[in-house]
């Protein structure tokens, strides 16, 4: 019982929520660009979420620019790319900071941010969805990858980017 207590309280740490961190950033800021290839693809037409071509390109280059900088972070602050995966202990402190990075996340945006705009209430919608994947289908994809790391030890070396890429399409469903 004291060594369970002891590895639990050595991975609730901000070294092991470092990698779910930069998945998160990294799922957000892509969908964020993706948002602000949309906005500056839609200028001139009429799918356009804004009522003129010059508040599209302008909302179209912030949020390029707030994407950059969502991307900025997670290779500037957290160095380490690989997620730990491979013991039952490992993957249920990785759905726990999932779950709780997640819920953090979406409390944030959705309390701090007020502001109603068409362009403000669809980047509430895109950061909605990072946080509803990261509820549902993240903890969904690590009991998977630690059922498979057994069998494909191959799998170990690229968790970090079959996670970033489960995040962004699972995102993509909730949107």
């Amino acid at each position: 019982m004291n060594n369970q207590r002891q590895f639990f309280q050595q991975s609730f740490g901000l070294k092991n929520f470092s990698p779910i961190l930069a998945l998160y950033f990294y799922s957000l800021g892509s969908l964020f660009l993706g948002y602000s290839v949309f906005l500056i693809y839609t200028i001139n037409s009429e799918n356009s979420p804004t009522s003129w071509a010059g508040e599209s390109l302008f909302w179209g280059v912030i949020v390029f620019f707030v994407a950059i900088f969502v991307l900025f972070l997670p290779v500037e602050f957290f160095s380490k790319s690989s997620v730990q995966n491979s013991g039952f202990n490992e993957m249920i402190i990785n759905i726990v900071g999932i779950i709780s990075i997640s819920l953090i996340f979406l409390i944030l945006f959705q309390t701090i941010v007020q502001i109603e705009s068409t362009i403000i209430s669809d980047l509430k919608f895109i950061t909605r969805s990072v946080s509803f994947s990261g509820f549902i289908v993240m903890p969904i994809s690590l009991f998977i990858l630690n059922s498979i790391n057994s069998r494909f030890k191959a799998l170990d070396s690229y968790s970090f980017s079959v996670l970033l890429l489960i995040w962004i399409l699972s995102s993509q469903v909730f949107l």
